[in-house]
């Protein structure tokens, strides 16, 4: 059979001459190595006084390392060995055991506490048992252990209880501290990253904006180009319309024969108001109806220039009919 399957209790149990003894001692061990403000030589020299009497026949180093190691296989293993082969008298002597070097200096650790009442559960000894053999052995009765998940043992048995809480204290401070600066830092972060986007979104707006009165500007240039090329053609349409119009004119008034100038006789008439044929008394007549309109006495109230066109105006009237009267 391979060692490699057995564990080291069970090697040391096969080896050993009384393995009840061995069982016994790892017990015991597992209480030493509970005991508060002991060296491990202590420890070592008081599990040897304990089981002087033992025939385990091999070095306490083992168990020592086992009982270290907390292996609770081996230790229910241990119990089971002493409940199988000694009984009920075997078991009350090891709890007798295990509570004496528990013990030893008149205080009970918090861990020894609870391997005690283990232990009498792994050896079928009832509390009741237990709390007597206690009794005996110490004077004072097994009181219920306190609970160290509790707050008040910690305040009680902790010297550093207060100034550890205010440690606490101040680190959860901090840690509330930074936790805050790390949201006030991601909220700064959200509103730049907010902003950002906001002004992306504004530069956006702008160029599109620019490139849309850019366009604007555009289709206007070129709106006011086409209107100025129309008007630029309806110009030059009408300049060669005129020129044809001006051209045929001319070519009209070369085809035609040219009237004779009015004589002076039809002039005079005219300026009287009269056309040819008119008699020497309609001359006389519209001579004196022209005069009377015309005469610069009228207008001697207005300006000096409106009394000069006056006297043109009459000395042209007096030229005609003094022609006149001499011709007719």
């Amino acid at each position: 059979m391979s060692i490699a399957r057995f564990s080291p209790f069970e090697l040391l149990l096969l080896k050993s001459r009384s393995q009840v003894d061995t069982a016994t001692l790892l017990l015991l061990a597992w209480v030493l190595v509970h005991r508060q403000h002991v060296s491990e030589g202590q420890r070592r020299r008081r599990l040897a006084q304990v089981t002087a009497q033992f025939r385990h026949g091999h070095e306490l180093s083992p168990v020592m390392s086992i009982a270290h190691s907390q292996d609770l296989q081996a230790i229910q293993l241990a119990a089971e060995v002493v409940r199988k082969e000694c009984g009920t008298e075997r078991s009350l002597s090891v709890i007798h055991q295990a509570i004496t070097v528990a013990t030893d200096d008149g205080e009970l650790s918090l861990a020894n506490h609870y391997i005690l009442r283990f232990l009498a559960d792994l050896l079928s000894v009832t509390p009741v048992t237990l709390n007597t053999l206690f009794k005996e052995i110490t004077g004072t009765s097994l009181a219920t252990p306190e609970d160290p998940s509790r707050d008040a043992y910690w305040q009680t048995h902790d010297p550093d209880y207060h100034a550890r809480k205010a440690r606490e204290a101040e680190a959860a401070e901090q840690q509330h501290q930074q936790a805050n600066a790390r949201a006030e830092q991601q909220q700064r972060k959200k509103q730049q990253r907010h902003q950002q986007k906001q002004q992306k979104q504004q530069e956006k707006q702008q160029r599109q904006e620019q490139a849309r009165q850019a366009r604007e500007q555009e289709q206007q240039r070129q709106r006011e180009q086409t209107r100025r090329q129309e008007q630029e053609r309806q110009r030059q349409q009408q300049q060669r319309e005129q020129h044809r119009s001006r051209q045929q004119e001319h070519r009209n008034r070369q085809q035609r024969p040219s009237s004779p100038p009015p004589d002076r006789t039809t002039r005079a008439l005219s300026v009287l108001g009269l056309t040819p044929g008119a008699t020497r008394i309609e001359v006389r007549h519209a001579y004196r109806r022209m005069a009377q309109l015309h005469h610069p006495d009228r207008f001697y109230s207005e300006s000096e220039h409106q009394v000069a066109l006056a006297s043109a105006r009459f000395q042209r009237i007096k030229n005609a009919y003094d022609y006149l009267m001499q011709t007719y």
